[in-house]
């Protein structure tokens, strides 16, 4: 089944609901659901590429163990496991038509239109569970990944870890990215870096912040309000078997004009060279050399040239016998 076409985009036909296939156009929800009302939804992004040995999905046990646990932070109690949501990721692929797509598995609080409640109390709402996949390409551009954006330090602060659980990738903390965003935007920047409650840098309205200094890889730590970014562990491994020191420590709002490097990292932007911040000019205003080493690394792996870090199973084969084929150069 090929792909549907929307405007310019391609989307997968059918929609993973509640363990069931259903057509794209028949999944919807109600405007009272308690997702709608009090933004009760956690989610992914994952990517499948197109790589030489066939259709792989990046590091999807990960992603999906993050949706788990997300999900358990709001207590919401999903009947489907990690390996129930990777399943259906690799089906809907399969039924796809797509090579190469962005995945969205959701967990949301619904509506019981039988039973109806209305309150903040999402306790009693029922607990549905999608995945969607769609192609997307280059979040911040194509031509990105080599000349790097123009970012600038956000006025909004970051959501405090006791106040949203940063740690939980939820439709609500993204209110708060969405005014980092569109502020970036209409301030004639590519995006926007927030700083958390002490002033510290935090990450981007959805991206984690790398800096390089004196051959130093270093990066906000946990505790700085960041989602613990799938992307970041992967560059953080990969730095660390080219042996690249790296360094988790709070990060001044100045270091990242003083940076050599700047860099951010997500599923979208995947490894996306900051060359200003705040009109300040960043190392040489260009890509620097370790952004484009662990770009290079980063690639390479997606593209099933090489092996991730250490021998780890970071590609999921959406054909399984694919995964045992040899990559020529």
């Amino acid at each position: 089944m090929a792909g549907k076409d929307v405007s310019t985009m391609k989307i997968a036909p059918r929609v993973w609901k509640n363990g069931e296939f259903i057509a794209w156009d028949d999944a919807r929800i109600h405007v009272m659901s308690h997702a709608v009302n009090y933004g009760s939804s956690v989610f992914e992004g994952i990517r499948c590429y197109e790589t030489k040995k066939g259709s792989a999905v990046f590091r999807l046990t990960e992603h999906m163990q993050r949706l788990v646990n997300s999900a358990k932070i709001y207590r919401m109690d999903s009947k489907f496991a990690r390996k129930d949501f990777c399943d259906a990721s690799i089906e809907l692929i399969r039924q796809s038509g797509l090579d190469s797509c962005y995945l969205r598995p959701l967990i949301i609080r619904g509506l019981d239109e039988e039973n109806p409640s209305f309150g903040v109390n999402g306790l009693n709402s029922p607990i549905d569970s999608y995945v969607c996949a769609w192609q997307w390409g280059k979040y911040l551009g194509e031509e990105a990944l080599e000349n790097g954006i123009d970012v600038c330090v956000s006025s909004w602060t970051r959501i405090t870890t006791n106040a949203m659980p940063a740690m939980a990738k939820a439709g609500a903390n993204y209110m708060n990215s969405q005014l980092i965003k569109m502020e970036a935007l209409l301030g004639g920047f590519s995006e926007g870096i927030a700083l958390d409650d002490r002033g510290y840098v935090s990450e981007g309205s959805g991206e984690n912040i790398f800096l390089v200094n004196g051959g130093r890889l270093i990066t906000p730590p946990l505790g700085a309000s960041i989602l613990p970014g799938i992307t970041r562990d992967s560059v953080v491994q990969i730095a660390r078997e080219m042996g690249i020191e790296v360094i988790e420590t709070q990060v001044q709002r100045s270091a990242l004009y003083l940076a050599d490097e700047v860099f951010f990292t997500g599923t979208a932007a995947e490894i996306t060279p900051i060359r200003s911040v705040d009109r300040i000019t960043v190392g040489e205003g260009r890509r620097g050399e370790m952004t484009k080493r662990l770009q290079e690394e980063f690639f390479k792996i997606i593209a099933a040239e090489r092996p991730a870090p250490f021998g780890a199973p970071w590609l999921t084969f959406v054909n399984a016998e694919d995964e045992k084929k040899t990559v020529t150069a």
